[in-house]
């Protein structure tokens, strides 16, 4: 649709795409819990943005560009255990079964869900499984020909299969905890270190273990290839692989799964500490950077910002973080701040994709353990609490990933799952709030993006004594400003403007779920970067006619944009 305009009313009209950008959907979880993933729509009393004016307490500003890495989903792993305490559920009460995995798992846009869309998944035995088992127990047996992949529990796959059900973007992220035990010098899954002689057979486990998954109709989206590599324990399946060893095998799978319909499949390493960031990562990635995707972290020795480490060594390469635990027992907001700052805020904002927790499901003494390990001394805590009867609870591991997952998730079906923007806090009190925010994609092209914040206020000592204050804060984007005062607590909010690149496609290029996020973040900044280069241009031409897309509401309701000439 292309109007011509007066003069007088093009140039009043032009200020529309900037007045037109309102905040209607807000969620927050607040520190004394009267607010827990609550929704409230701003209707019919929107927050405009307007023309700025004076800061408020904090100021966030949000830069369109550069465009930093799209994100995958949040979630945590499917053990054995949970598998099981799920699947008890579900023979117990069906109706309690499905409440707990759509709650956890709907992806649908504005659904009360936290939308978890990432699963890891060992291969084998871990130390939440009933049992010390691998896929091929026969010690020698170099041909794998007694490799079953159902010695895994029958209720591990019909539970993946029911949350694929409610979740269609859900990603497997497949490894093990160990070898089999006839791979190693100490014989047996529980620790020891493994033996080199043994790579091309490891490599063909590897696939045999896809493929087995493929059996139970899983499509996987990465493997590893040891859990934690630096860790060796005598009391569960763990084992040692050296950088170089894990190289070795990486090469040889790779070779494998590219000639075996896997090519897709991504290879992703390290899977540990922080702490070691600058070194087992990157000399992975020195020795076989081809056959890696990136590396995975965990959050038991070290801080997020060493993911940079890895990620200016290799900024070509994915970062993931899969692995961190809460204990029963510990304070509840004091876990909220943690998750918020270092995980779900900070490991993202240092280039992580994803952010995972460790045990789905566990019961309120964070149980069913492996029979004698010595991990969790203090109990674990899940996700979700399953009681014997039937009840269940879940706890702030949700709360966070629901608060974060809100933002990326697709907006439309089969759409893209939101990109990171880069953003600065200022104003007098902005060391209270930490925040992150994301650009979502459409598939209709002429659909404006959706911008999402989330942030966290952390000020419940403003003074050094305990006094939890919120914040009166201006948001800043695209020389628009918007006001809203955050609780203590997390809080998300959405809304909604022009694509960056002036409705060009960008959701079709590189936004589906089926295109690598890699190439579609490349694509994606190709683009913009080819229309930032144009709107020099249109500068020198500024009294010359130009469009724009223009917003409107009528009646109250939000209309879709037309483009519109101005002079």
């Amino acid at each position: 649709m292309l109007i011509r305009l007066p003069a007088v009313a093009g140039l009043a009209l032009a200020a529309a795409p900037a007045l037109g950008q309102q905040i209607y959907d807000i969620w927050a979880t607040t520190w004394d819990r009267s607010s827990l993933f609550t929704y409230s729509n701003l209707s019919p009393s929107p927050i405009n943005f307007g023309s700025p004016g004076a800061i408020g307490q904090a100021d966030i500003t949000i830069n369109d560009e550069p465009l930093a890495q799209a994100m995958v989903g949040y979630g945590a792993t499917l053990t054995d255990s949970s598998a099981l305490i799920l699947n008890n559920l579900k023979n117990q009460n069906s109706n309690n079964y499905w409440s707990v995995l759509n709650t956890l798992f709907d992806p649908t846009d504005g659904a009360n869900a936290a939308g978890l869309s990432y699963l890891r998944v060992s291969l084998g035995a871990s130390d939440f499984s009933a049992n010390v088992y691998s896929f091929d127990d026969v010690s020698g047996d170099t041909s794998l020909a007694n490799f079953n992949i159902n010695n895994a529990p029958s209720y591990l796959f019909s539970v993946i299969n029911d949350i694929r059900g409610i979740n269609p973007y859900l990603k497997i992220h497949i490894l093990p905890w160990s070898p089999p035990g006839w791979m190693k010098d100490s014989g047996t899954m529980n620790g020891g270190n493994f033996n080199s002689a043994y790579t091309s057979v490891y490599a063909n486990y590897l696939l045999k273990s896809l493929q087995g998954f493929q059996s139970h109709g899983i499509s996987v989206y990465a493997i590893g290839i040891q859990n934690e590599p630096e860790n060796s324990n005598p009391t569960y399946p763990t084992c040692k692989i050296s950088a170089s060893q894990e190289a070795q095998i990486g090469s040889a799978l790779r070779t494998l799964m590219n000639s075996n319909g896997f090519s897709g499949v991504r290879i992703v390493g390290y899977d540990h500490n922080w702490n070691d960031a600058a070194g087992y990562p990157v000399q992975l990635m020195d020795d076989a950077a081809s056959a890696f995707s990136g590396v995975a972290f965990h959050c038991y020795s070290g801080n997020f910002t060493q993911q940079d480490s890895f990620h200016n060594a290799f900024p070509s390469k994915e970062v993931y973080f899969t692995e961190c635990t809460g204990e029963y027992g510990s304070d509840w907001w004091g876990d909220i701040k943690w998750y918020m700052e270092n995980i779900f805020i900070g490991s993202v904002t240092h280039s992580s994709k994803n952010g995972l927790m460790w045990n789905l499901a566990l019961d309120g003494n964070g149980n069913p353990k492996l029979p004698g390990t010595s991990s969790c001394g203090t109990p674990c805590r899940p996700v979700v609490q399953v009681n014997s009867d039937g009840s269940f609870a879940y706890h702030q591991e949700f709360y966070v990933m629901a608060q974060a997952g809100k933002a990326i998730l697709p907006r439309d079906v089969n759409g893209p799952f939101g990109q990171r923007l880069h953003l600065t806090i200022g104003g007098a009190r902005a060391q209270g709030l930490i925040a992150t925010a994301f650009v979502t994609g459409r598939v209709n092209p002429s659909d404006w993006d959706r911008y999402s914040l989330v942030v966290l206020n952390w000020d419940d000592r403003p003074d050094g004594t305990w006094n939890p204050t919120p914040i009166q804060t201006t948001i800043e984007f695209r020389d628009a400003q918007a006001t809203y005062t955050f609780p203590v607590g997390v809080t998300t909010l959405w809304w909604y403007a022009p694509s960056a690149s002036f409705g060009a496609s960008e959701a079709q290029e590189d936004g589906k779920q089926e295109a690598p996020e890699a190439e579609a973040a490349s694509g994606r900044k190709s683009a913009q970067n080819a229309k930032a280069q144009e709107r020099e241009k249109e500068k020198e031409k500024e009294r010359k006619p130009f469009t724009a897309w223009v917003h409107a509401d009528v009646n109250g309701e939000r209309q879709r944009p037309i483009q519109m000439a101005f002079r």
